[in-house]
């Protein structure tokens, strides 16, 4: 009964085993996983995934790090792909600091410009937001964040931070890195946040839990976030389970 709210299937990392490993995930209990576009190449190979495997969802969007080459035409394709089978958000899109470039400003443009997309197609938003809290919230309160839903990707802010996005309407996305040494101020998230507003993810290929860390990351390696967060909460893994699955139905719009 796990719900995978934010993979990278498509990456090259996957592709002498793709078809193997994806075919793992019933047997796993993995019954729903969302492939997250970075680029506009990336969200066309998100939506053949959802094409080919009936529990695969496809998010489009251009992630940060993406979006000097943007242009109108491709607002407008991100519109019509919105309302393409087995779409269900528009992401990743936002803000991320931690290199010079693209400039910031560029950045910033072409996330308000995506969430206005998601707002049109009334469409939850994949918002990865990385040493940018502060500029992340302002744009969101700018750009219809209040009366949008979605995610804030891999959270690496503070509690109270946690507290503002999910005030906004937003969840809160925790993946392997709770289970690091160094992930205290994560720790503190999940201790503070009610667990109606956490979903599971992994960002696979990237970020693997321990014990796997280092390792190329996938869906199959959730429970130990999963039974992290249980230990956290003071809860049961299946109460995690049953949650977070609830809560990103609900973000996502899947109703069984």
């Amino acid at each position: 009964m796990i719900f995978e709210t934010h993979a990278h299937y498509e990456d090259e990392r996957f592709s002498k085993d793709r078809e193997e490993l994806l075919q793992q995930f019933p047997e796993a209990g993995i019954d729903y996983a969302v492939n997250v576009g970075s680029s506009m190449e990336t969200s066309r190979q998100c939506m053949e995934l959802a094409q080919q495997y009936d529990f695969i969802y496809a998010a489009v969007g251009v992630h940060p790090d993406h979006v000097a080459a943007l242009t109108d035409a491709d607002m407008e394709q991100l519109a019509r792909w919105c309302h393409a089978p087995g779409v269900v958000a528009l992401g990743e899109i936002g803000l991320d600091y931690y290199y010079e470039e693209p400039e910031r400003s560029i950045q910033q443009e072409w996330f308000a410009r995506q969430l206005e997309v998601a707002y049109r197609e009334h469409m939850p938003v994949i918002v990865h937001s990385r040493d940018a809290a502060e500029d992340t919230m302002r744009i969101l309160k700018e750009h219809h964040g209040v009366e949008l839903s979605g995610i804030i990707h891999c959270f690496g802010y503070s509690k109270e931070m946690a507290a503002e996005f999910v005030k906004m309407g937003f969840d809160i996305g925790v993946g392997g890195v709770v289970t690091f040494k160094n992930a205290r101020r994560l720790v503190e998230v999940v201790e503070a946040t009610d667990l109606s507003h956490i979903v599971l993810e992994t960002d696979c290929p990237y970020m693997a839990p321990v014990p796997h860390r280092g390792e190329r990351n996938s869906s199959l390696f959730i429970p130990h976030i999963a039974e992290k967060i249980a230990q956290i909460k003071g809860v049961s893994v299946e109460t995690v389970y049953e949650q977070t699955m609830a809560n990103a139905r609900r973000i996502y719009r899947i109703n069984q």
